[in-house]
């Protein structure tokens, strides 16, 4: 029996947004799906979300008011008009969420909103008090089992198959090649880059890596978000800003509370703000710990609105509802990665990205708590929608694609940036993972500088990546490729701005702030497609 062709359409993730547009795509008849998952389904960032989501649900809140939150905190690098997409459409992408299970904490039968830093309102959504990312992935997984849709999980992906000019398909760990006429990346984020990160096992970067080998353009990498309180101890547990919202306060090893001094919104600032000057508080005390005080909130309170937080805490040895706790900052959030237009689409024709693994323009320098699990939400709807503007039973067609598919990176007052090339890298020494996040941790942590990011820069050169002949040379030769990406950013963006701080440049650029692009320079690449030429932000 013959039918009308088919669709086929390859999702590579399984958080929120990878299950966003899978099940969205899978709703149209006509249209086959595949989701592979590197590891079991539930294992993304998502599942490990405490905070909640950011949407506009109450009278006395505005969609303004959320815009313009965000703008503030993206430090002048936001696309307003990815920012108005974003939160436009939250309450839409919250109304989806609760079609599809998501129940989220309601008293007095409304919303139980919380307030987290840099939002004038209380507009966080949560489920399960922390637990939200955890109840998100259930109830989608729950979906994803009743749906049309081929599950590959334990697969890794290697990279994206470009045949004529545009994306064809994956090639699999072991060789394996899933055809298709549109690709979706959404792989989550890069945190392993760095020896402490709130990020599971799996974030290395993938999705960057593979869009850079594939020749699309990848933005921003410089712009990495520590979040400011993880749990001092090893594994790195994160205390949601929400706990911070609800009323603790940070002291110093003397007892004395110390953000004021730093910026008026004190514990509430941006997270740049508090990650810096939490470790420069440490600095200052001599690496005795900063501690975060929420024994004014007592013990039933913590417990139950963070339940999850409370048990981890506790089963480290601390009685957090009668004494302070040590954190510290860890990496957190990429804001920058593959660079796509509003509905998802990359440079590279057929090959669209989407969540973390994304640069979108709305999160600018700096992302405003509890607009990842949004962004996923909203985005994911977006690129389903994108890829189904094509009628599903007829050929897959050419799209019509601009010259560039992202914005130009200067303004019209700023001279166009001259391409900065990375020489193609030959590096014969070996190298182990540990190696480059300590690399990572020193030369492009919190506060940055060009002698430490040159000696960065040589030193990754210096290195050859491993074969990708098993998930963890594969995931060692994606961090190093994007690595030496994220390096060349920063070293080309002689500014400090958000998340991207330069010692040696303390002060944002006087012009308006633009956007660093990162392309695979074919005329120097080695075989690993390592060779990115940059666009600075300045020149």
């Amino acid at each position: 029996m013959t039918g009308a062709p088919q669709t086929r359409v390859v999702v590579v993730g399984s958080g929120i947004a990878g299950l966003t547009a899978a099940l969205e795509l899978a709703e149209r008849p006509g249209v086959a799906v595949t989701l592979v998952a590197k590891g079991a389904l539930k294992d993304s960032a998502t599942r490990l979300a405490q905070g909640g989501v950011a949407a506009v649900t109450s009278l006395d809140d505005t969609v303004a008011s959320h815009v313009a939150d965000t703008l503030a905190a993206g430090a002048g690098l936001c696309d307003e008009e990815a920012v108005r997409a974003l939160c436009g459409e939250g309450p839409a992408a919250v109304a989806t969420l609760l079609s599809r299970g998501v129940r989220f904490d309601l008293h007095e039968g409304r919303f139980a909103r919380g307030l987290e830093a840099a939002h004038a309102h209380a507009r966080i959504l949560h489920a399960g008090g922390d637990a939200t990312g955890a109840a998100i992935v259930a109830a989608l997984l729950g979906q994803l089992a009743a749906a049309p849709i081929a599950v590959r999980e334990r697969a890794m992906v290697l990279d994206v198959v470009v045949t004529e000019g545009r994306a064809r398909g994956v090639r699999l760990l072991g060789g394996e090649l899933l055809p298709a006429d549109a690709v979706v990346l959404a792989t989550g984020g890069s945190g392993r880059l760095y020896p402490c990160t709130t990020n599971p096992a799996g974030a290395t970067a993938d999705g960057v890596a593979m869009a850079l080998r594939a020749g699309a353009a990848v933005a921003d990498l410089e712009f990495v978000q520590f979040h400011p309180t993880a749990l001092a101890v090893p594994g790195h547990p994160l205390v949601s800003e929400a706990v911070r919202g609800e009323g603790a306060v940070l002291r110093a090893a003397d007892g004395r509370r110390f953000l004021a001094d730093a910026h008026p919104d004190a514990e509430l600032a941006p997270r740049d703000v508090v990650a810096r000057a939490i470790a420069a508080q440490l600095a200052r005390q001599g690496g005795a710990p900063v501690l975060l005080d929420a024994t004014a909130l007592g013990a039933r309170f913590l417990a139950e609105r963070f339940p999850t937080i409370d048990a981890t805490v506790r089963g480290h040895g601390f009685d957090w509802s009668r004494e302070a706790i040590p954190v510290e900052p860890v990496a957190h959030y990429a804001m920058g990665g593959v660079r796509t237009d509003l509905s998802g689409r990359t440079s590279l024709p057929g090959l669209f990205a989407v969540g973390e693994t994304t640069c979108t323009g709305v999160h600018g320098a700096n992302r405003l708590a509890s607009n990842s699990l949004l962004e996923g939400a909203v985005f994911g709807r977006r690129v389903a929608a994108a890829i189904l503007q094509a009628d599903a039973t007829a050929a897959w067609p050419e799209p019509a694609w601009p010259e560039q598919a992202w914005p130009e990176l200067a303004s019209p007052a700023q001279a166009r940036p001259e391409p900065i090339a990375l020489p193609a890298a030959h590096g014969e020494l070996p190298f182990d993972r540990a190696e480059l996040q300590r690399l990572l941790w020193d030369a492009a942590g919190l506060v940055r500088d060009a002698e430490g990011l040159a000696r960065a820069a040589a030193v990754l050169c210096s290195w050859a990546p491993p074969e990708p002949t098993s998930v963890e040379a594969a995931e060692t030769a994606n961090l190093w490729l994007v690595a030496r990406a994220l390096v060349a950013g920063a070293l080309a963006r002689r500014e400090s701005r958000g998340a991207h701080h330069r010692r040696d440049f303390p002060q944002p650029h006087p012009s308006p702030a633009s956007r660093s692009t990162v392309l695979v320079d074919e005329t120097g690449a080695d075989a690993s497609g390592s060779a990115p030429a940059l666009e600075p932000a300045h020149a």
